[in-house]
């Protein structure tokens, strides 16, 4: 099994957070409620088990996840 542990659009919404966008222009970007970006942010944040959106970053850079 090699596929990704985020789904199409929590990995977008990472790749939006790491242009340093914010929740609204995330939001904004991608068509989505503010709530529906800060949910995907929870939602990986949980899979990974850390606490904090940069932590989220940098385990999913470890993972080949995203890239800078």
């Amino acid at each position: 099994m090699n596929k990704g542990i985020l789904t199409k659009r929590e990995k977008e919404v990472f790749e939006l957070l790491i242009k340093n966008l914010t929740t609204k222009e995330i939001a904004i970007e991608l068509n989505i409620s503010e709530k529906t970006v800060r949910n995907h942010i929870s939602n990986v944040m949980q899979k990974l088990g850390v606490k904090g959106r940069s932590s989220a970053v940098v385990e999913l850079l470890k993972l080949n996840e995203l890239s800078l």
